[in-house]
């Protein structure tokens, strides 16, 4: 009589082995994390853009290998695929709204006079 799967190890690891968890998923989920502080931070976000691209590469092969025999990780490819989606899309919208700033001229005039006023405020 077979003994019941235990919670942790998944049933199709093979008996008496220890699944492993895919280095692949460790992997994205550790630059989503870089690439989220990176994009947060504003000055890296084009490091965080990078990071975000390479870790959703690294999500999705790492969801492909979790179904192979003695590989787990996939709630960590899918925080992993999480953390990267949610650091593109605000690196995205961050380079979309610089832009948009940069394009108006209005604005730059604007930020131009303050930092001028600034300088001229500056003490001796």
């Amino acid at each position: 009589m077979r003994p019941p799967d235990h919670p942790i190890r998944p049933a199709k690891a093979e008996p008496g082995t220890a699944a492993k968890t895919s280095p692949a998923a460790a992997f994205a989920l550790a630059l989503g994390a870089a690439a989220l502080v990176s994009v947060l931070t504003v000055l890296f976000s084009p490091v965080g853009l990078v990071l975000a691209i390479i870790g959703l590469i690294l999500g999705i092969v790492a969801m492909k290998m979790t179904k192979r025999p003695g590989l787990t990780g996939k709630g960590v490819a899918i925080a992993g695929l999480v953390l990267n989606g949610l650091a593109l899309l605000i690196a995205l919208a961050l380079a979309a709204g610089i832009s948009t700033f940069l394009n108006n001229e209005d604005a730059v005039n604007r930020l131009e006079r303050q930092v001028e006023d600034l300088r001229d405020n500056l003490p001796e």
